[in-house]
């Protein structure tokens, strides 16, 4: 593929028989029925409301981590649920572009592809949708977002994690799921983070060290029982001294009770409920440019609870935008 040339990744097309739900005579009633299938080969500019769903199908990051793995099987898990779903939405075209799938362990390949897609789906007015995949996702999606915008003069993007972690940890010898946002704060100037639901005993003192250093904006999981207006407040401040915003939201920092499939379970995360709140008040500001899901290891699900939590959270999106 273009897009990819003399990368070592593999990119997979979308596939209508991975969506299914319940048989009826009636239209537009289900996901299944209103999903899109298409090739990032394919993409032509439309001046209408469109989301592009993209795979990270990799858990390279994860394994270097040392979590546990499994989670590049998360995309095929997300798309097998979603297909069930009830829609509510109208007057939107949501369109699977399919999986950049890493080979072996070729984890910066991988990143790149899923950068350059995000890029192209941006630059033809589709608002992404990634799904993971570990959250090193995070790295390629917000260096597709500033691909897309680095001719623009505003081009400063809030980065906002829904997250037990901070994965703000130093490049060592390779990157991985634990240091895509300090990364991104290395390299970039325009990149301002702040982080939903950081948990003390999942970070070490070192990392609120980094944190401070950058500048790392934060509220903890005891913060995050409601959407409070002090909550409230101290996003506005920081929506307001940026000109776009990435959402990637971690599984891990919601309770396991909520989401028991992912590498890091906890007991002490967020809600459902809490994270639709604060999700409702970021995409009524139309700043956001890109989402991103990260984390949801199949292997580990019960009851296919956390692919329910994950989907719901796509179509969350996608009815809000």
């Amino acid at each position: 593929m273009k897009f990819f040339k003399d990368l070592k990744v593999t990119y997979k097309a979308a596939d209508i028989n991975n969506y299914s739900g319940r048989k009826t005579p009636l239209k537009n009633q289900y996901w299944y029925q209103n999903i899109k299938i298409d090739s990032l080969e394919n993409i032509v500019y439309k001046d209408e409301k469109r989301f592009g769903i993209i795979g990270y199908a990799c858990d390279e990051g994860v394994r270097r981590n040392f979590g546990r793995i499994g989670t590049k099987h998360g995309p095929e898990s997300i798309r097998k649920t979603l297909g069930k779903l009830p829609i509510h939405y109208t007057n939107k075209t949501t369109t699977d572009y399919g999986d950049l799938i890493c080979i072996e362990n070729n984890l910066e390949d991988c990143q790149e592809a899923f950068s350059k897609s995000i890029t192209e789906l941006i630059t033809n007015g589709i608002l992404p949708i990634g799904i993971g995949g570990g959250h090193d996702i995070a790295y390629a999606n917000f260096n597709g977002i500033n691909n897309a915008i680095k001719s623009s003069e505003n081009n400063k993007i809030g980065i906002i994690n829904f997250d037990a972690h901070f994965d703000l940890r130093k490049v060592e010898t390779q990157p991985n799921s634990g240091t895509p946002f300090n990364q991104i704060l290395s390299k970039n100037d325009n990149a301002f983070y702040f982080a939903i639901g950081i948990q003390q005993q999942s970070n070490t003192k070192e990392l609120f060290k980094i944190a401070k250093e950058h500048n790392v904006k934060f509220v903890t999981n005891f913060d995050c029982e409601t959407f409070t207006n002090q909550l409230k407040n101290k996003l506005k401040t920081f929506i307001q001294n940026v000109d776009y915003l990435y959402i990637t939201i971690d599984l891990d920092g919601f309770s396991s009770a909520f989401a028991p499939g992912v590498s890091a379970p906890s007991a002490y995360g967020f809600t459902p409920l809490f994270v639709c709140n604060v999700l409702a008040y970021l995409l009524k500001t139309k700043k956001v440019i890109s989402c991103d899901i990260a984390e949801l290891n199949p292997k580990f699900d019960q009851d296919n609870t956390t692919a329910k939590l994950a989907v719901r959270l796509v179509d969350y999106i996608i009815l809000k935008a």
